[in-house]
């Protein structure tokens, strides 16, 4: 086995081992599939903050494309700059073994795959399913073009599309499978539209706290039922989903002491961060700072904050982590997500916030 192929199998053996996959499908999916064939160059953030490229000439790129991390491979939708802000990327591997065994994809069906990146992921899907089976869609027409030369110098042959992956690719539907490696702030109709009844919708939602696999089962009509999955998950944002970014602003403020520390509402790990993405719902997190586009911010100082603009973030922060305690401190995994023609929520048994 060559260098290549033993970190191949070093990193499958790890996401097996991790739990991360659990199918022997997708085991031998990422035991085969080259992801170096995929990542020729890729970003690299340094302490700092600056950026590196890391190219095949490197000495450290075959180990690094095969570490359990994501790699930046765009930014601000133009090839030609280094450092801004992502806008395609090869996921970190866990995160796309957690998705694709939710997707609970078998050999013969079809899948549409929302978001073609660097091509590895539509690459697995096609190892697991035949690449006549996979179509895979890209806004960016180098970005797909770039990931279809990929693809075929790897042995796959899917469908790769350059359009707008909010609508889907009616061409090919209906899809017994759809998974979208890009985040949405709510479910696209045209994703459960050409999905089969009973059909399985895999993405993320864009949140900016609180983000969060789902699982959706198709009713065909646009419609749709499923669960926030327990496993965390945030991926680039669909380029019609991404918010503008908001920031604290000046004026006049109010200034009160505060115990709740700021990680408890920011922070991925807290148990309490998806439901206060839910109370605070288009509010962006900055260091030890929340705003909102309508200019309500709060600047927070460990034993103090200060708000200022129309609404106080910090108290509707603090109201909905007492709410979120008499709840009985619900996990992700217990929230729901219903989808009808002329409305989205989640739902927490009779509770429901529209997303």
């Amino acid at each position: 086995m060559d260098d290549a192929g033993a970190l191949r199998a070093e990193l499958a053996d790890h996401l097996l081992g991790s739990g991360a996959l659990r199918d022997s499908q997708w085991h031998n999916a990422f035991r085969a599939v080259p992801r170096h064939g995929f990542l020729p160059w890729f970003y690299r953030q340094l302490a700092d903050g600056d950026w590196e490229r890391i190219t095949a000439g490197d000495p450290r790129w075959l180990e690094l494309v095969y570490a359990d991390r994501v790699w930046v491979t765009q930014f601000d939708g133009d090839d030609t700059v280094t450092g801004g802000t992502p806008t395609c990327s090869s996921s970190m591997p866990t995160i796309m073994a957690i998705m694709l065994e939710a997707l609970e994809v078998h050999s013969g069906q079809s899948v549409l795959e929302v978001g073609t990146g660097t091509g590895y992921n539509a690459a697995l899907l096609c190892h697991v399913t035949g690449s006549g089976n996979v179509t895979t869609i890209d806004v960016d027409p180098d970005i797909s073009a770039r990931a279809r030369e990929r693809l075929h110098a790897n042995g796959f042959s899917p469908t790769c599309v350059t359009g707008d992956g909010a609508l889907g690719h009616p061409a090919r539907a209906p899809y017994d499978r759809l998974l979208a490696t890009c985040s949405v702030a709510t479910i696209p109709p045209a994703w459960l539209e050409q999905t089969r009844p009973g059909g399985l919708v895999v993405t993320t939602l864009h949140r900016p706290i609180g983000a969060g696999l789902v699982r959706l089962v198709s009713g065909g009509d646009g419609t749709g039922e499923g669960r926030v999955l327990p496993e965390d998950g945030r991926f680039i944002p669909l380029r019609a989903h991404a918010l503008p970014p908001a920031f604290a602003g000046a004026g006049e403020f109010d200034r009160r002491a505060t115990t709740v520390p700021f990680a408890t509402v920011v922070d991925p790990a807290s148990p309490f961060e998806f439901f206060a993405g839910i109370s605070l719902p288009d509010v962006v997190a900055g260091p030890n700072r929340l705003a909102h586009s309508d200019g309500s911010w709060v600047h927070h100082r460990r034993a103090h904050v200060d708000q200022g603009g129309p609404r106080r973030l910090w108290d509707i922060a603090e109201d909905a982590l007492a709410q979120w305690r008499d709840l009985g401190e619900p996990r992700r995994a217990d929230f729901g997500v219903t989808v009808a023609h002329d409305v989205q929520h989640l739902t927490l048994g009779e509770l429901s916030w529209p997303l």
